[in-house]
């Protein structure tokens, strides 16, 4: 990377199984050809290209030296090899630049008549420092910086993807070009060439995805850039990430790798990158430090996220208020709403609750509706409003879902008494609250989870996003409302927690209505709650 901060191989067969899933479609009769792509993907390979461009022999790679013109000579004939057309000036794979740097480029013509003249730009810069300098390097300088992460690991990954991608018949519909930049050290200079005298017309170019430092998966963490740059390029990059990487989708977008140049004209962008670490611009960033099972992963979601973006009926246009969005955006969009109060206010052995159905009570809350009803400990509760408590009843779901005043029964010394409760709040039916975020038309964020809820019981966690309900998608908040309130109970929500798509299964508890009664208040002008939406009421 330019800018310098101051601060096991999984089964297979599964894995393609799960990557067919998510093949648009219309391109149906082409899953074997997604599946030949990631076939091709193969760690030796990545080993290979890996380790011959941080040999000593290319000298670190520097733009305009010896090492980076031998680099670059590599790289063209594996271009060739993977028969990529050329993309350059003058019919070949180079575009020449400054003093002796060099672009190079090559093309997958894509086959559809409507979307072949769009452009999806996969790149990686493949120069790095050389021997480093004060300037350039943490030190020591005079010795060679093989840059094995940075960014011959980017590098490396572009060259699988050119061959999973260019050696496929039928290719995908839209054209992808492969470019591999140089100068990127020297300030990003070989992207701000091209996108200054582009060799194709950049208002073709519809989506730019930058490998830059892909080398050093830790936790299976990859942090994924510039999501918000178009609309719905989170969920179209999750729709693809069947490998289950982690995505940590920031929010950040600064001049520190070459997607930047494609930003600043407009163009949506994605970069993915494992994070720095110590041998970072030093000597001492080594190839057999690689994590290649980790490159392969990613590589292999790239392959998937290429045809995705490269075969959708359309993509997301740029999104011009990434430009100003902050941190404090952010943290408005992430903030968790605050718990609701107990309505009923009572603590019971929950393990003997599961087991046996029968809820004893352990404890009442001063002051609460609880014991203002006359609970105590050691009651046992047969019933709550109209529903009897017996295995298959969960006790929490249904006091949240019931009326604000009920009757009640419980056991006490052997006798049958009578209670009546006046509860805290109005019913809750799921238990979420959530936020729409206007990046991501179609989409929810959950803000609040209930304690016991149906929705907590599904498994829902804050910040996990909302995309089905019932296999059916939603366009805002009144269609998402709607999906829950006529969905029959068990139902599926499908869910985007970190990069992967999850199914929860939802159980609302026995004889709670399901339909009106399900609706709940808009709140979503309410201070309170945070510009959120419940289901139920605060």
């Amino acid at each position: 990377m330019f800018q310098l901060p101051r601060s096991s191989t999984r089964s297979w067969a599964l894995l393609t199984a799960m990557v067919l899933a998510i093949v648009p479609p219309a391109r149906a009769a082409d899953k074997g050809m997604l599946r030949s792509a990631l076939d091709s993907v193969r760690t030796s390979d990545l080993r290979r290209h890996a380790f011959a461009l941080a040999d000593d022999t290319f000298e670190g790679r520097e733009a305009g030296s010896r090492g980076g013109r031998a680099a670059a000579g590599y790289l063209r004939d594996e271009m060739k090899r993977y028969g990529l057309r050329p993309a350059g000036d003058g019919g070949g794979y180079d575009q020449q630049f400054d003093n002796g740097y060099r672009n190079l480029l090559g093309i997958v013509p894509g086959d559809d008549p409507q979307l072949s003249d769009q452009i999806v730009v996969v790149a990686a810069h493949f120069d790095h420092v050389g021997y480093g300098t004060q300037r350039n390097s943490y030190g020591p300088v005079g010795h060679i910086h093989n840059g094995a992460d940075d960014n011959a690991s980017g590098t490396a990954g572009l060259l699988e993807l050119a061959e999973a991608i260019g050696r496929q018949q039928p290719p995908p519909r839209r054209s992808v070009l492969f470019a591999l930049w140089d100068g990127e050290e020297k300030g990003l200079l070989g992207s701000k060439h091209w996108v200054a005298q582009p060799t194709l017309p950049l208002d073709r170019v519809v989506l730019m995805i930058n490998l830059d430092m892909i080398g050093r998966l830790r936790d299976n963490r990859v942090e994924l850039y510039g999501t918000r740059s178009g609309h719905g390029l989170r969920r179209l990059v999750s729709s693809a990430n069947s490998v289950n990487l982690q995505l940590d989708f920031t929010w950040e977008m600064k001049d520190n790798s070459d997607h930047y140049s494609f930003f600043e004209r407009g163009v949506p962008v994605l970069m993915a990158h494992t994070g720095l670490h110590d041998d970072y611009h030093r000597p001492s960033d080594d190839p057999e430090k690689l994590n290649l099972d980790g490159m392969t992963d990613i590589t292999r979601f790239l392959v998937e996220l290429i045809y995705a973006v490269a075969d959708a009926p359309e993509l997301p246009e740029f999104r011009d208020s990434s430009r100003s969005e902050a941190p404090r955006h952010r943290a408005e969009l992430e903030a968790a709403l605050p718990p609701l109060p107990s309505r009923l206010g009572v603590r019971w052995d929950h393990e003997l609750a599961e087991e046996k159905g029968d809820v004893w009570i352990t404890g009442v809350e001063s002051g609460s509706p609880a014991e203002r009803g006359g609970f105590l400990a050691g009651d046992r509760v047969v019933s709550f409003g109209d529903v009897a408590i017996t295995a298959g009843a969960p006790f929490a779901p249904v006091v949240l879902a019931s009326p604000s005043s009920v009757d009640v029964v419980v056991e006490r010394g052997g006798a049958m008494v009578p209670l009546h409760v006046d509860l805290n709040g109005d019913p809750l039916y799921l238990g979420l609250s959530w936020r729409p975020d206007e990046a991501e038309p179609g989409t929810v964020v959950v803000k609040r989870v209930v304690p016991g809820s149906p929705a907590a019981r599904a498994g829902f966690q804050l910040d996990d996003r909302i995309y089905q309900v019932g296999g059916r998608d939603f366009a805002d908040n009144n269609e998402l409302i709607e999906l829950v309130r006529v969905a029959a109970s068990p139902y599926r929500m499908q869910v985007e927690r970190s990069g992967q798509l999850l199914e929860l299964t939802v159980e609302m508890p026995p004889r709670i209505p399901q339909g009106a009664a399900t609706a709940p208040r808009d709140t979503s002008r309410s201070e309170s709650s945070g510009g959120a939406v419940s289901i139920g009421a605060e």
